[in-house]
């Protein structure tokens, strides 16, 4: 009936795999849990143990092939024609999510985001920055994630046929982190593939440094520049090219990049103190893409 995916990198993916096998015990229904592990170089040994739970198994990839391969490859090797995408670095928020989605499966759903939250415990100020960015721009209420379906869906903890992602894969040409999602989903809009939303959450646990952060948002941004010059994201689709775009006409971009080198380094600081500021985040995330798109 369910074939639970999750693709692992350098993370501790056990108790995931452990809490998810008792559920699906729990509710009776035929499943399996396969977890690909992209070349990660720590926690090799602990999550072998997977491999004794009945139903689980991780498989170990000798070269890393990315974020979007990994979830196609592991589509393929699925055997049940439901699937449901987890990140190693999520967990339940309650004891019934497994039968939650097997209720929605019985409902003949094709596809259905459960929604995403952040503990509300403040933590470290290392990783406050990720923290705050995530419980305001990803934790959204059932409400809010039904205004735009498409928008505010993630591939974090999605419930989704094969034969849908087989139609249309996540595009291996992201290999790196950022923005595969909004990609994946914007194809499933264009094919008129509607997606669900239910109260269904998994906790997000997994949050890097500030620093960290930072870097991965480059790197994201990066991929949009590529992904906008490719015409595979348009200015419809992102806050980002939309708020360049504008400046761009406006004849203000020239003004906005010499202003932000100013204080890109301010900014900067801002992210990774105590108090991080997600307008100065938004900012900064502007500025830089600006500077991708410098032609």
């Amino acid at each position: 009936m369910l074939s639970i995916l999750i693709p692992v990198y350098n993370y501790a993916v056990l108790p995931l795999v452990s809490k998810l096998q008792k559920q699906c015990i729990s509710c009776g229904i035929k499943f399996e849990i396969l977890c690909f592990d992209d070349a990660s170089n720590i926690f090799i040994k602990e999550n072998q143990e997977i491999n004794q739970f009945s139903g689980c198994s991780i498989v170990s990839l000798e070269k890393n092939i990315g974020r979007s391969a990994i979830r196609n490859l592991l589509a393929r090797k699925a055997t049940f024609e439901n699937l449901l995408f987890l990140d190693a670095d999520t967990i339940p928020v309650h004891d019934d999510f497994i039968s939650n989605y097997v209720s929605e499966i019985k409902n003949n759903q094709k596809v259905v985001f459960g929604g995403l939250l952040y503990e509300n415990k403040k933590p470290a100020k290392e990783v406050l920055l990720r923290w705050i960015y995530g419980r305001n721009r990803e934790a959204l209420s059932l409400s809010e994630r039904n205004k735009k379906p498409s928008d505010f869906a993630l591939v974090s903890n999605l419930l989704i046929k094969k034969e849908i992602v087989n139609r249309f894969p996540f595009d291996e040409t992201i290999t790196q982190y950022g923005y595969e999602d909004l990609v994946f989903f914007s194809v499933l809009k264009e094919n008129q593939i509607g997606i669900k939303h239910i109260e269904n959450a998994v906790f997000h646990l997994n949050l890097e440094t500030s620093t960290v952060f930072l870097s991965k948002t480059k790197t994201a941004l990066e991929n949009l520049a590529f992904l906008n010059d490719t015409n595979k994201v348009s200015v419809n689709e992102s806050k980002i090219i939309a708020s360049f775009e504008l400046l761009k006409t406006s004849k203000l971009l020239g003004i906005f990049r010499f202003i932000f080198r100013k204080i890109e380094s301010k900014i900067e600081r801002n992210l990774v103190s105590e108090t991080p500021s997600l307008f100065l985040f938004d900012i900064y995330k502007l500025g830089y893409y600006s500077f991708l798109k410098r032609k």
